[in-house]
């Protein structure tokens, strides 16, 4: 999905978010917790040096033992400006990854509407957990964590959003259409899907593996890098702040978007997350 905002929208959108970042870049700082620019706001640092002009979000990855222990402190740390979000926190929260978001705005889209949870503005917090070494089992577990994942969404929603557009695009969704009102008939619990996602995520949880992904996006594939392209993080400037990225950014940024990732692509290939509510916390929306 892709939207134009008004110029001045999208600036203050990206200034608060920035102020976020650092927030969150000094809360992790101060307690050993690593993390990692992904997805378009990593892109956005490598080509750009910050935001790609047209994106209105932040996206964090983290490994699950730095994941888990920044939902902890994130309970009590910075709680008189930000608050979390996740399916285990909220039900009607439709996504595996976690929201940390700023108290006193609101940024509801399409899905948050449907499903009827609250949100402000956030940073997108995505767990990578290890995945096996083994193609075999990989294949397994991947599969497993993706299938079940998509069950979950289209139990909540019974219109998703899909990238693929034309005809393509329309058969995608009319089958997520008849497949959510499938679920919703069978009386099938979200959350039982939910927890059939997560446990095929968590299965090598206590394992050295040399791979870690978050299975849960487009392909089950697009967000998997190994251990040695992510650790150690190092630092890449973004709008003038130095926040962490993985060790190797080229390689995830190949497999997310192709070898011409510096590329700018044309205007109908953009993708942002255009809210249906927004007020950045004084009124204004």
């Amino acid at each position: 999905m892709y939207k134009e905002y008004e110029p001045e929208v999208l600036k203050k959108l990206q200034n608060i978010e920035l102020d976020m970042l650092k927030d969150f870049d000094k809360l992790c700082t101060e307690h050993n917790i690593d993390y990692f620019l992904c997805g378009g706001t990593l892109l956005g640092a490598v080509r750009h040096g910050g935001f790609i002009p047209w994106d209105d979000d932040i996206d964090i990855g983290m490994t699950r033992v730095h994941y888990d222990r920044f939902l902890d402190v994130a309970k009590y740390e910075y709680a008189d400006r930000y608050d979390l979000i996740n399916a285990q926190l909220n039900p009607a929260f439709p996504c595996m990854f976690t929201k940390w978001y700023k108290k006193g705005t609101t940024f509801r889209d399409e899905d948050a509407i449907t499903t009827g949870y609250n949100a402000g503005i956030a940073i997108d917090i995505f767990c990578f957990d290890n995945v096996w070494d083994d193609n075999k089992m990989l294949r397994k577990q991947a599969m497993r964590g993706w299938i079940f994942n998509k069950l979950f969404v289209l139990r909540k929603i019974s219109r998703p959003t899909i990238l693929t557009g034309g005809v393509k695009g329309k058969i995608a969704m009319a089958v997520s259409r008849i497949a959510h009102y499938l679920l919703k008939g069978m009386a099938i619990s979200p959350h039982r899907l939910y927890q059939q996602a997560n446990q095929a995520a968590l299965c090598c949880r206590d394992l050295s593996t040399r791979r870690a992904a978050y299975l849960f996006d487009q392909s089950p594939y697009i967000n998997m890098m190994r251990m040695v392209d992510i650790y150690p993080t190092r630092f890449m400037e973004f709008e003038g702040v130095q926040l962490r990225v993985p060790n190797h950014p080229e390689a995830y940024l190949k497999v997310q978007y192709g070898n011409d990732y510096m590329t700018l692509p044309p205007e109908d290939k953009r993708h942002n997350h255009p809210p249906m509510e927004l007020d950045f916390g004084s009124g204004e929306g």
